[in-house]
């Protein structure tokens, strides 16, 4: 495939303008290394011989683990208010964090 180019000083210098981050210049000349070192390595993948590869979503075998949804008894509202520090006309009362 190939598309990989190299990313130049200018390139660093117009995307931090558009993202209106500033950058000394030993920061920008970091940032150029850092990105082309990035695309070396992922040109360096595209290189690897993957035709017998299986696709796959994780690299060690995960299976699910999801239990039947069946309807089981569940709290009444006096149940689940009996341990709230306050509670008023069925609800649990917290303070007020937006004024």
């Amino acid at each position: 495939m190939g598309f990989f180019v190299s990313v130049t000083l200018e390139d660093v210098r117009k995307v931090s303008r558009l993202a209106r981050l500033r950058f000394d210049r030993v920061e920008e000349e970091r940032l150029v290394a850092d990105l082309n070192r990035m695309l070396d390595y992922a040109a360096a993948l595209e290189k690897l011989n993957t035709t017998d590869v299986a696709p796959t979503s994780h690299v060690l075998p995960v299976s699910n683990v999801f239990r039947e949804d069946t309807p089981v008894a569940s709290l009444s509202q006096a149940e689940a208010l009996s341990n709230a520090p306050s509670s008023g006309y069925g609800h649990f009362r917290v303070p007020k964090v937006i004024e």
